[in-house]
């Protein structure tokens, strides 16, 4: 099984995924993302933050930083993957220039259509479909977790 986690500099998503199907994600504060990790027995990817020449503020330094702790907290900080964020355009969309809508609905895309409601591959309470619950930065996660999966294989 598979942890997923899209760094932020005080929230981070993350998903746990198996066998191509989200078994949980959330967002949730860093501090607890770590304590996550640090009882994960399972694999471990992270999303990566890669320079492009371009001037940078305090926001990417900090999740930096978290990625760093995140790494270092996991049992074995040498088998984390780092996920870039290119590499996830790349995989979903085959294209580096593809924004976040794309990549959402790349991911709804890949999942079946069998709960309620206008996105069935989400779903409703009383349907769940296989996504149901995915919100905010786990959509994030759960590309990274899609990505290192594939990249596995």
């Amino acid at each position: 099984m598979l942890m997923a986690i899209d760094p932020g500099t005080t929230k981070s998503g993350w998903c746990t995924y198996r066998d191509g199907n989200v078994v949980a994600s959330g967002v949730d504060d860093n501090d607890a993302v770590l304590q996550l990790v640090m009882s994960w027995p399972g694999e471990l990817a992270i999303e990566m933050i890669a320079s492009y020449g371009m001037a940078v503020g305090r926001e990417v330094f900090e999740t930096c930083v978290w990625i760093g702790r995140f790494q270092q907290a996991f049992h074995c900080p040498a088998g984390v993957r780092l996920v870039y964020r290119r590499d996830v355009k790349l995989h979903l969309c085959g294209s580096p220039q593809a924004k976040d809508p794309n990549i959402r609905q790349a991911l709804l895309d890949l999942f079946p259509r069998t709960g309620g409601g206008k996105t069935p591959q989400i779903g409703t309470k009383s349907q769940p479909g296989p996504l149901y619950g995915v919100s905010s930065h786990a959509w994030a996660a759960l590309a990274v977790a899609v990505t290192a999966t594939a990249k596995a294989a």
